[in-house]
Protein backbone atom coordinates (compact mmCIF):
# COMPACT_ATOMS: atom_id res chain seq x y z
CA UNK A 1 0.00 0.00 0.00
CA UNK A 2 1.60 3.39 -1.53
CA UNK A 3 2.56 5.54 1.92
CA UNK A 4 1.94 9.42 1.13
CA UNK A 5 3.49 11.88 3.47
CA UNK A 6 2.83 14.31 5.16
CA UNK A 7 3.48 17.22 2.90
CA UNK A 8 1.57 14.95 0.01
CA UNK A 9 -1.33 14.86 2.03
CA UNK A 10 -1.19 18.83 2.46
CA UNK A 11 -0.66 19.56 -1.11
CA UNK A 12 -3.76 16.93 -1.82
CA UNK A 13 -5.93 18.85 0.77
CA UNK A 14 -4.64 22.41 -0.61
CA UNK A 15 -5.77 21.48 -3.87
CA UNK A 16 -9.34 19.26 -2.77
CA UNK A 17 -9.83 22.90 -0.78
CA UNK A 18 -9.29 25.21 -3.05
CA UNK A 19 -6.41 26.82 -1.87
CA UNK A 20 -3.21 25.32 -3.71
CA UNK A 21 -4.87 27.67 -6.69
CA UNK A 22 -7.81 30.43 -6.92
CA UNK A 23 -10.81 28.03 -8.56
CA UNK A 24 -12.95 29.35 -11.13
CA UNK A 25 -15.74 27.79 -9.27
CA UNK A 26 -19.09 30.50 -9.10
CA UNK A 27 -19.79 30.55 -5.36
CA UNK A 28 -22.24 27.84 -5.38
CA UNK A 29 -20.57 25.84 -6.80
CA UNK A 30 -17.97 26.20 -4.38
CA UNK A 31 -20.25 25.76 -1.39
CA UNK A 32 -21.72 22.27 -2.66
CA UNK A 33 -17.89 21.71 -3.50
CA UNK A 34 -16.75 22.31 0.00
CA UNK A 35 -19.65 20.26 1.26
CA UNK A 36 -20.88 23.44 3.04
CA UNK A 37 -18.55 26.68 5.19
CA UNK A 38 -18.29 26.51 8.39
CA UNK A 39 -20.18 29.57 9.56
CA UNK A 40 -20.38 29.77 13.41
CA UNK A 41 -18.79 33.50 13.09
CA UNK A 42 -21.75 34.90 10.56
CA UNK A 43 -18.73 37.22 8.05
CA UNK A 44 -16.04 34.23 8.41
CA UNK A 45 -17.85 32.70 5.24
CA UNK A 46 -16.48 35.66 3.12
CA UNK A 47 -12.94 35.53 3.86
CA UNK A 48 -13.26 31.03 3.49
CA UNK A 49 -14.41 32.04 -0.48
CA UNK A 50 -12.22 34.89 -1.01
CA UNK A 51 -9.06 32.91 -0.74
CA UNK A 52 -9.74 30.06 -2.70
CA UNK A 53 -11.78 31.61 -5.95
CA UNK A 54 -10.74 34.09 -8.67
CA UNK A 55 -13.45 36.21 -8.77
CA UNK A 56 -15.83 36.30 -5.77
CA UNK A 57 -17.74 39.43 -4.73
CA UNK A 58 -19.59 39.15 -1.44
CA UNK A 59 -22.99 39.65 -3.08
CA UNK A 60 -22.52 36.53 -4.70
CA UNK A 61 -22.73 35.17 -1.47
CA UNK A 62 -25.27 36.98 0.28
CA UNK A 63 -27.20 36.35 -2.74
CA UNK A 64 -27.17 32.75 -1.67
CA UNK A 65 -28.63 33.16 1.09
CA UNK A 66 -31.24 35.97 0.62
CA UNK A 67 -32.05 34.16 -2.84
CA UNK A 68 -32.61 30.49 -0.62
CA UNK A 69 -30.29 28.84 -2.33
CA UNK A 70 -27.46 28.24 0.93
CA UNK A 71 -29.28 28.13 3.99
CA UNK A 72 -27.28 28.48 7.80
CA UNK A 73 -28.06 25.54 9.66
CA UNK A 74 -26.89 23.08 12.37
CA UNK A 75 -25.17 20.40 10.71
CA UNK A 76 -21.65 18.48 10.90
CA UNK A 77 -21.01 18.50 14.64
CA UNK A 78 -23.42 20.23 15.83
CA UNK A 79 -22.11 23.28 14.12
CA UNK A 80 -23.50 26.05 12.54
CA UNK A 81 -22.55 25.62 8.75
CA UNK A 82 -23.69 27.43 6.01
CA UNK A 83 -24.45 25.07 2.67
CA UNK A 84 -26.55 24.43 -0.12
CA UNK A 85 -30.19 24.57 0.12
CA UNK A 86 -30.53 20.93 -1.47
CA UNK A 87 -27.42 19.79 0.79
CA UNK A 88 -29.73 20.94 3.97
CA UNK A 89 -32.72 19.21 3.12
CA UNK A 90 -30.86 16.22 2.31
CA UNK A 91 -28.78 15.55 5.21
CA UNK A 92 -30.60 16.88 7.55
CA UNK A 93 -32.74 13.44 9.00
CA UNK A 94 -28.81 11.90 8.63
CA UNK A 95 -27.44 13.98 11.43
CA UNK A 96 -30.90 13.92 13.80
CA UNK A 97 -29.49 11.16 16.01
CA UNK A 98 -25.91 13.00 16.18
CA UNK A 99 -27.84 16.45 16.67
CA UNK A 100 -29.98 15.23 19.29
CA UNK A 101 -27.20 13.23 21.26
CA UNK A 102 -24.91 16.17 21.42
CA UNK A 103 -27.06 18.66 22.89
CA UNK A 104 -28.75 15.86 25.73
CA UNK A 105 -25.23 15.55 26.25
CA UNK A 106 -24.15 18.70 27.10
CA UNK A 107 -27.58 19.30 29.37
CA UNK A 108 -27.70 16.02 30.71
CA UNK A 109 -29.38 17.21 33.91
CA UNK A 110 -31.30 20.02 33.00
CA UNK A 111 -32.68 17.73 30.36
CA UNK A 112 -33.45 14.39 32.81
CA UNK A 113 -36.98 14.82 32.32
CA UNK A 114 -37.64 16.08 29.24
CA UNK A 115 -39.25 13.62 26.36
CA UNK A 116 -37.28 14.90 23.38
CA UNK A 117 -40.82 13.79 21.03
CA UNK A 118 -42.91 16.00 23.13
CA UNK A 119 -40.94 19.38 23.15
CA UNK A 120 -40.78 18.80 19.38
CA UNK A 121 -44.38 18.45 18.81
CA UNK A 122 -44.29 21.43 21.29
CA UNK A 123 -42.06 23.49 19.44
CA UNK A 124 -43.95 22.67 16.19
CA UNK A 125 -47.16 24.34 17.40
CA UNK A 126 -45.47 27.21 18.19
CA UNK A 127 -43.50 27.34 14.56
CA UNK A 128 -46.54 26.20 12.95
CA UNK A 129 -47.65 29.85 12.42
CA UNK A 130 -44.48 30.51 10.12
CA UNK A 131 -43.01 33.41 11.92
CA UNK A 132 -39.10 33.80 12.32
CA UNK A 133 -37.97 33.27 16.58
CA UNK A 134 -35.27 33.48 18.13
CA UNK A 135 -34.42 31.08 20.62
CA UNK A 136 -34.96 32.18 23.47
CA UNK A 137 -38.73 33.39 22.22
CA UNK A 138 -38.99 29.70 21.15
CA UNK A 139 -38.18 28.42 24.39
CA UNK A 140 -40.05 30.94 26.42
CA UNK A 141 -43.04 29.65 24.54
CA UNK A 142 -42.82 26.48 25.68
CA UNK A 143 -40.85 26.43 29.17
CA UNK A 144 -44.13 26.58 31.57
CA UNK A 145 -44.34 22.26 30.26
CA UNK A 146 -40.81 21.67 31.70
CA UNK A 147 -39.58 24.70 33.91
CA UNK A 148 -36.99 22.80 36.25
CA UNK A 149 -35.44 22.31 32.18
CA UNK A 150 -34.72 26.34 31.68
CA UNK A 151 -35.25 28.30 28.70
CA UNK A 152 -31.54 27.97 27.21
CA UNK A 153 -31.31 23.78 27.62
CA UNK A 154 -34.92 23.80 26.10
CA UNK A 155 -33.98 26.56 23.19
CA UNK A 156 -30.72 24.56 21.77
CA UNK A 157 -32.48 20.99 21.97
CA UNK A 158 -35.33 22.57 19.63
CA UNK A 159 -33.48 24.56 17.54
CA UNK A 160 -30.50 23.00 17.21
CA UNK A 161 -31.50 19.29 16.86
CA UNK A 162 -35.50 18.55 17.29
CA UNK A 163 -36.45 20.79 14.91
CA UNK A 164 -34.82 21.07 11.37
CA UNK A 165 -34.37 24.72 11.54
CA UNK A 166 -32.93 27.92 9.13
CA UNK A 167 -30.92 30.87 10.75
CA UNK A 168 -32.84 33.39 8.81
CA UNK A 169 -31.33 36.50 7.29
CA UNK A 170 -29.94 39.74 7.53
CA UNK A 171 -27.74 37.07 9.96
CA UNK A 172 -25.07 35.98 7.62
CA UNK A 173 -25.13 38.91 4.93
CA UNK A 174 -22.27 41.02 4.37
CA UNK A 175 -21.56 43.60 6.50
CA UNK A 176 -24.62 42.98 8.31
CA UNK A 177 -24.96 42.08 12.43
CA UNK A 178 -27.77 41.14 14.36
CA UNK A 179 -29.18 38.40 16.12
CA UNK A 180 -30.47 35.07 14.94
CA UNK A 181 -34.31 34.52 14.27
CA UNK A 182 -34.84 31.25 13.26
CA UNK A 183 -37.64 29.17 10.92
CA UNK A 184 -38.61 25.56 10.24
CA UNK A 185 -36.44 24.67 6.79
CA UNK A 186 -39.75 23.93 5.45
CA UNK A 187 -41.37 27.34 5.63
CA UNK A 188 -38.21 28.61 4.50
CA UNK A 189 -37.76 26.36 1.58
CA UNK A 190 -41.16 25.05 0.88
CA UNK A 191 -40.60 21.78 1.50
CA UNK A 192 -39.90 18.95 4.27
CA UNK A 193 -36.45 17.29 4.52
CA UNK A 194 -36.35 14.12 2.90
CA UNK A 195 -37.10 11.49 5.46
CA UNK A 196 -34.37 9.03 6.55
CA UNK A 197 -33.73 5.89 4.32
CA UNK A 198 -35.25 2.60 4.72
CA UNK A 199 -33.30 0.26 7.80
CA UNK A 200 -30.53 -1.09 6.52
CA UNK A 201 -29.86 1.22 3.83
CA UNK A 202 -27.91 4.35 3.67
CA UNK A 203 -27.42 6.42 0.75
CA UNK A 204 -27.41 9.91 2.22
CA UNK A 205 -24.01 8.66 4.27
CA UNK A 206 -22.46 6.99 0.83
CA UNK A 207 -22.76 10.63 -0.73
CA UNK A 208 -21.78 12.46 2.36
CA UNK A 209 -18.23 9.77 2.18
CA UNK A 210 -18.27 10.99 -1.25
CA UNK A 211 -18.42 14.47 -1.18
CA UNK A 212 -15.92 14.15 2.08
CA UNK A 213 -13.00 12.52 -0.07
CA UNK A 214 -13.62 14.57 -2.99
CA UNK A 215 -13.19 18.26 -0.96
CA UNK A 216 -10.98 16.48 1.88
CA UNK A 217 -9.01 13.50 0.59
CA UNK A 218 -6.87 11.34 0.89
CA UNK A 219 -8.12 10.39 4.43
CA UNK A 220 -9.05 8.17 7.24
CA UNK A 221 -12.40 7.19 8.53
CA UNK A 222 -11.45 9.07 11.99
CA UNK A 223 -11.31 12.19 9.84
CA UNK A 224 -14.60 11.67 8.04
CA UNK A 225 -16.01 10.95 11.93
CA UNK A 226 -14.29 14.11 13.01
CA UNK A 227 -15.31 16.06 10.22
CA UNK A 228 -19.18 14.58 10.18
CA UNK A 229 -19.78 13.97 13.77
CA UNK A 230 -21.45 10.70 12.60
CA UNK A 231 -19.94 7.82 14.27
CA UNK A 232 -22.35 5.32 12.04
CA UNK A 233 -20.93 5.64 8.75
CA UNK A 234 -18.77 2.29 8.36
CA UNK A 235 -21.97 0.43 6.65
CA UNK A 236 -21.45 3.68 3.65
CA UNK A 237 -17.59 2.94 3.92
CA UNK A 238 -18.11 -1.08 3.48
CA UNK A 239 -20.19 -0.40 0.76
CA UNK A 240 -17.95 2.30 -1.27
CA UNK A 241 -14.83 0.65 -0.83
CA UNK A 242 -14.46 -1.64 -3.67
CA UNK A 243 -14.80 2.23 -5.37
CA UNK A 244 -11.79 3.56 -3.19
CA UNK A 245 -8.31 3.55 -3.19
CA UNK A 246 -6.38 2.76 -0.05
CA UNK A 247 -3.23 4.12 1.00
CA UNK A 248 -1.39 4.47 4.54
CA UNK A 249 -0.13 7.75 5.95
CA UNK A 250 3.11 7.78 8.06
CA UNK A 251 1.80 6.86 11.19
CA UNK A 252 0.23 4.18 9.16
CA UNK A 253 -3.43 5.29 9.22
CA UNK A 254 -5.54 3.41 6.20
CA UNK A 255 -6.80 6.53 4.22
CA UNK A 256 -9.35 6.43 1.43
CA UNK A 257 -9.84 8.48 -1.72
CA UNK A 258 -11.34 8.70 -4.98
CA UNK A 259 -9.48 7.36 -8.02
CA UNK A 260 -10.09 10.63 -10.04
CA UNK A 261 -8.63 13.10 -7.48
CA UNK A 262 -6.10 15.10 -7.40
CA UNK A 263 -3.09 14.16 -5.57
CA UNK A 264 -0.25 16.63 -6.11
CA UNK A 265 3.14 16.22 -5.93
CA UNK A 266 4.45 17.17 -2.67
CA UNK A 267 7.12 19.44 -4.28
CA UNK A 268 3.79 21.87 -5.81
CA UNK A 269 4.13 25.38 -4.40
CA UNK A 270 1.62 25.94 -2.10
CA UNK A 271 0.90 30.27 -1.86
CA UNK A 272 0.32 31.93 1.00
CA UNK A 273 -3.17 32.04 2.13
CA UNK A 274 -5.55 33.43 4.73
CA UNK A 275 -8.32 31.35 6.59
CA UNK A 276 -10.60 32.68 8.48
CA UNK A 277 -11.78 31.24 11.96
CA UNK A 278 -12.52 27.71 12.46
CA UNK A 279 -12.00 26.80 8.74
CA UNK A 280 -12.75 23.09 7.65
CA UNK A 281 -9.74 23.35 5.85
CA UNK A 282 -8.17 22.61 9.36
CA UNK A 283 -11.28 21.01 11.67
CA UNK A 284 -12.14 18.86 8.81
CA UNK A 285 -9.77 16.18 10.42
CA UNK A 286 -9.25 14.22 13.23
CA UNK A 287 -5.42 14.02 12.55
CA UNK A 288 -4.43 17.71 11.72
CA UNK A 289 -1.02 17.67 11.32
CA UNK A 290 -0.75 17.71 7.35
CA UNK A 291 -1.82 21.34 8.03
CA UNK A 292 -1.18 22.43 11.23
CA UNK A 293 2.27 21.23 13.98
CA UNK A 294 0.13 19.56 17.15
CA UNK A 295 1.92 22.08 19.25
CA UNK A 296 -0.07 25.22 17.42
CA UNK A 297 -3.58 22.78 17.32
CA UNK A 298 -5.48 24.91 19.84
CA UNK A 299 -5.30 27.55 17.80
CA UNK A 300 -8.04 25.37 15.43
CA UNK A 301 -10.35 25.38 18.33
CA UNK A 302 -10.46 28.91 19.68
CA UNK A 303 -11.29 30.79 16.81
CA UNK A 304 -7.86 32.09 15.68
CA UNK A 305 -8.01 33.37 11.99
CA UNK A 306 -4.22 31.54 10.50
CA UNK A 307 -2.24 32.29 7.77
CA UNK A 308 -0.97 29.03 5.43
CA UNK A 309 2.37 29.57 4.34
CA UNK A 310 4.14 26.90 2.04
CA UNK A 311 0.89 25.17 3.00
CA UNK A 312 1.30 25.36 6.75
CA UNK A 313 -0.22 27.57 9.31
CA UNK A 314 2.68 29.80 10.11
CA UNK A 315 0.74 32.71 12.03
CA UNK A 316 -2.18 34.42 13.23
CA UNK A 317 -4.27 37.53 11.56
CA UNK A 318 -6.78 39.88 12.72
CA UNK A 319 -8.47 43.06 10.63
CA UNK A 320 -10.11 46.20 11.64
CA UNK A 321 -10.03 49.72 10.18
CA UNK A 322 -8.47 48.39 6.69
CA UNK A 323 -5.27 47.00 8.47
CA UNK A 324 -4.83 43.12 8.65
CA UNK A 325 -2.41 42.51 11.33
CA UNK A 326 -0.29 39.09 11.15
CA UNK A 327 1.34 37.74 14.11
CA UNK A 328 3.87 34.71 13.09
CA UNK A 329 4.10 31.66 15.02
CA UNK A 330 8.02 31.68 14.51
CA UNK A 331 10.49 33.68 12.26
CA UNK A 332 9.78 34.37 8.94
CA UNK A 333 12.20 33.98 5.91
CA UNK A 334 12.46 37.36 3.72
CA UNK A 335 10.38 35.80 0.69
CA UNK A 336 7.91 34.60 2.64
CA UNK A 337 6.97 37.80 4.57
CA UNK A 338 6.47 39.57 1.45
CA UNK A 339 4.11 36.88 -0.02
CA UNK A 340 2.26 37.11 3.31
CA UNK A 341 2.02 40.96 3.38
CA UNK A 342 1.08 41.09 -0.75
CA UNK A 343 -1.72 38.23 0.40
CA UNK A 344 -2.52 40.44 3.32
CA UNK A 345 -2.79 43.93 1.09
CA UNK A 346 -5.31 42.06 -1.10
CA UNK A 347 -7.22 40.97 2.12
CA UNK A 348 -7.41 43.94 3.85
CA UNK A 349 -8.65 45.59 0.69
CA UNK A 350 -11.49 43.04 0.69
CA UNK A 351 -12.17 43.29 4.05
CA UNK A 352 -12.65 47.13 3.79
CA UNK A 353 -14.25 47.51 0.41
CA UNK A 354 -11.08 49.42 -0.41
CA UNK A 355 -10.60 52.31 2.22
CA UNK A 356 -7.74 50.91 3.28
CA UNK A 357 -4.76 47.90 2.18
CA UNK A 358 -2.84 48.09 5.70
CA UNK A 359 -0.42 44.94 6.59
CA UNK A 360 1.48 45.09 9.83
CA UNK A 361 3.49 42.55 11.08
CA UNK A 362 3.32 41.72 15.34
CA UNK A 363 6.70 41.13 16.52
CA UNK A 364 8.05 37.03 15.82
CA UNK A 365 8.28 35.14 19.22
Amino acid sequence: MTVLSARALNRAALARQLLLDRSSLTAPEAVRHLCGLQAQEPQEPFTGLWSRLRDFAPADLSGLLTGRQAVRVHLMRRTMHLVAADDALGWRARHDAMLRQRVLATYRRELAGVDPAELAAAGRAVMADGEPRTMGELARAVVGRWPGAGPRPLGELLVAALLPMVQLPPRGLWRTTGGARYLLLSSWLGREPDPPAPDGTDPVGEELVLRYLAAYGPAATADLRAWSGLAGLPGAVAALRPRLLSFRDEAGRVLLDLPDAPRPDQDTPAPVRFLPAFDNAILGYQDRSRIIDDEHRLLSVAGERVVLVDGRVAATWTAGEGTVTVAPLGRLARADREAVESEGTALASFLSDGAGDRVRFAPSP
